[in-house]
């Protein structure tokens, strides 16, 4: 069973929408002093930063868990090498830079992963363990979705504590790539 209006072609759209927000939001938090980036301001994560290292904690904890997909073991064999985060109010960063380099890397993967998919390897159960260790089976189709809805998101509480600092990233909406028909 494949999420309705899931199909590869807009797992390919969420992939590289993911990698253009990301690029757009972290040239604005780049314009913000470090103080301003690590300063708590009441989010569910803390601070810019904290919601930027949780988002990446997601990632980095679905994708581990979709590396257990036979058609994803290969793609995704460099997250799955990575030390796996220990909760998810984790800074994985503190640095800005370092973070703002791995979100590219991973962004990445994420892109060649996507890439590497057919729609066969949509229609799959994955069983994993959550971050309480608490078993699961579910539609691989349904994780990958959630999976970047996870990322809009954080990425929507971001861009209002960004906007708290008047600086907001111009336009957002994944209407920006979808292309036009004839």
């Amino acid at each position: 069973m494949n999420v309705p209006g899931g199909g590869k072609a807009h797992f390919d759209l969420l992939a590289d929408y993911n990698r253009w927000m990301n690029g757009k939001l972290y040239q604005v938090v780049s314009e913000l002093t470090p103080e301003q980036i690590s300063e708590h301001r009441g989010a569910f994560f803390g601070s810019v930063l904290g919601t930027l290292n949780h988002i990446m904690v997601g990632d980095i904890l679905w994708l581990q868990r979709f590396s257990c997909h036979p058609a994803c073991t290969e793609s995704l064999k460099e997250v799955a090498l990575l030390p796996r985060p220990s909760g998810l109010d984790q800074i994985l960063f503190e640095d800005f830079q370092e973070l703002k380099a791995r979100r590219s890397w991973l962004d990445e993967q994420i892109c060649n992963w996507i890439q590497g998919l057919t729609g066969e390897d949509l229609d799959y159960v994955l069983s994993y363990r959550n971050s309480r260790g608490i078993p699961a089976s579910k539609n691989f189709s349904a994780l990958v979705l959630h999976f970047f809805n996870h990322q809009t998101h954080h990425r929507g509480q971001v861009s209002t504590l960004l906007s708290q600092l008047d600086k907001a990233s111009d336009v957002t909406d994944l209407l920006m790539l979808i292309p036009d028909s004839d």
